[in-house]
């Protein structure tokens, strides 16, 4: 697990009495992209929260959760944060009044706190990926389309050049092409060297994208493997990708 950069052990998550996330295990290595995939409900959510150190007052977490080696399972969100990891929520949370290169030189905020001279390095990278958000900079985020805004949500995370980068269900809400497009850039991202771990209901575009996937049902992992083989395993076939619908 040497170039692991984050691994997940044991990790079980309560909300009063019922027990939402059960004996969690999974490892992400670095410039990996790792997809868990269930249906809504499953506890994909949870997941992710527990490992930001983002769950509500009335979650309750137990098990290891490292990071570059590191355990981190006590630290709160700020300093995991302060460390390199990113979540980009499912509810992106622009600020809406904002311009859209305002937004992204916020991403960046944690890394100008911390003295870093050259904090605005990665703006060109994402006008690069994203040249939507390059021709719509002086636009307010509140005015752009649903597909722009998660552009928007993954671009400035990735402003602060994070080492985990954490994605909770990028497509939702999207039209296919759309998807197609933000799907395309989250693979082009691990040529950057960054781990990203992938929470998602749409089966087959994170498994098309991916190295290795889980398969999350009623909050225990129910399945494991890489990407490919997932992809055309009958069992996920039938549940998750349709009947006779292998991907290609």
């Amino acid at each position: 697990m040497a170039d692991a950069v984050l691994q997940v052990d044991g990790l079980s998550v309560r909300y009063g009495k019922v027990e939402a996330l059960h004996n969690g295990k999974l490892v992400v290595d670095a410039g990996q992209i790792v997809s868990v995939i269930g249906p809504n409900g499953a506890g994909k959510s949870t997941l992710l929260n527990a490992v930001m150190g983002a769950l509500p007052s009335a979650g309750y977490a137990k098990g290891v959760i490292r990071y570059r080696g590191e355990d981190i399972s006590a630290l709160p969100i700020e300093k995991r944060v302060s460390r390199g990891m990113c979540l980009v929520s499912e509810k992106r949370e622009l600020f809406a009044s904002m311009t859209v290169e305002d937004n992204l030189v916020l991403g960046a905020y944690r890394r100008k706190r911390a003295g870093e001279r050259h904090y605005l390095d990665q703006l060109d990278h994402v006008f690069d990926l994203f040249p939507r958000l390059n021709e719509r900079r002086k636009q307010a985020a509140g005015t752009l389309s649903g597909g722009e805004r998660q552009m928007l949500a993954v671009g400035r995370a990735l402003m602060g050049k994070p080492d985990l980068l954490m994605l909770d269900e990028p497509s939702l809400g999207l039209a296919p092409l759309i998807v197609k497009e933000i799907f395309h850039i989250i693979s082009a991202l691990r040529q950057t060297g960054v781990a990203t771990l992938l929470i998602e209901q749409n089966a087959r575009a994170a498994l098309q994208i991916s190295d290795y996937g889980y398969v999350l049902e009623t909050g225990e992992f129910a399945m494991e493997g890489a990407a490919t083989a997932l992809a055309h395993d009958p069992r996920v076939i039938e549940t998750y990708l349709g009947l006779a619908k292998k991907v290609a």
